[in-house]
C-alpha cells in the first residue's frame, strides 16, 4: 500500500551535531523555505508545539481511559474506532481511518510503519524519533519480542506478539491493558498512566514516559 511522506524532524541542533541523513535533508529542506520565505519559523514551531505538547498523546491517552470505564464506548473502538474516537473531537490528518488494537493477556499489539512513519497525529502527535527509525522498522517484524525487551517489556510466553504494518490508508491505535488495583481511579487519573508507547504497543501502561 502507499505510504504518505510525512517525515518532520524540526532539528534545531548545533551545526556540529550528529543528524541522520533524513534529518539533514529535512533541516536543509526548511533552511531553504524559510529563506525564501515560504515558511515562517515562528509560526512552524508553534504548530510543532501543539503536536508535541498539546496533543502530543495526550488525546489517545483519553480514548484509552474511556475504554477502560466505559463497556459501550469499547465496543465502539472494536466496531468503528474512526468514528468513536471523533466523537471525543480527536480528527484530522493522519487520523482519517483508525482501527483500534487491544491488548489482552493471549495477545499483544505493536504498530510499526515498515516504509516511512505512517502515524496517527490527533491521538498521539508526533512520532517519535525511534517510530522512524530504519532498525526498528525492520527488527519490530522480525524480532518483535527483542524490540519489545529493549524497551523493558517482557511477555510471557503464552502471550502472542501480533505486528500491525501501518499505512496510508490505516492508523492504528493500541489498547493497552488496564492496570491492576486501579478500580478506584477516576477517568483522568487512568489517563494519567497511559503512556505514549503503550499506545504503540512497546511499553505497558502504567507510568508515563
Amino acid at each position: 500500500m502507499p505510504h504518505d511522506g510525512h517525515h518532520h524532524d524540526h532539528d534545531h541542533d548545533d551545526e556540529g551535531s550528529e543528524l541522520s541523513p533524513l534529518a539533514l535533508r529535512v533541516k536543509a529542506l526548511e533552511s531553504l523555505l524559510v529563506e525564501k520565505g515560504y515558511v515562517d519559523p515562528a509560526a512552524l514551531d508553534v504548530m510543532i508545539d501543539t503536536y508535541e505538547t498539546k496533543i502530543g498523546p495526550r488525546n489517545g491517552a483519553r480514548v484509552v481511559a474511556r475504554a477502560w470505564t466505559d463497556p459501550d464506548f469499547a465496543q465502539w473502538l472494536k466496531r468503528d474506532a474512526t468514528e468513536a474516537i471523533a466523537s471525543l473531537g480527536y480528527v484530522g490528518r493522519q487520523g482519517e481511518h483508525m482501527v483500534a488494537l487491544f491488548n489482552t493477556p493471549e495477545i499483544h499489539n505493536m504498530v510499526v510503519c515498515t516504509l516511512c512513519s505512517c502515524y496517527p497525529w490527533p491521538v498521539l502527535g508526533l512520532p517519535p524519533v525511534w517510530y522512524k527509525s530504519p532498525p526498528y522498522r525492520s527488527r519490530a517484524v522480525i524480532d518483535p519480542r527483542g524490540v519489545l525487551a529493549e524497551f523493558g517489556v517482557t511477555l510471557p510466553e503464552k502471550t502472542k506478539v501480533s505486528v500491525w504494518d501501518s499505512t496510508a490508508e490505516i492508523r492504528y491505535l493500541v489498547i493497552p491493558m488496564r492496570p491492576a488495583n486501579t478500580d478506584g481511579l477516576s477517568e483522568d487519573e487512568l489517563a494519567g498512566l497511559v503512556n505514549r508507547d503503550s499506545m504503540i504497543g512497546t511499553r505497558l501502561a502504567g507510568k508515563v514516559a
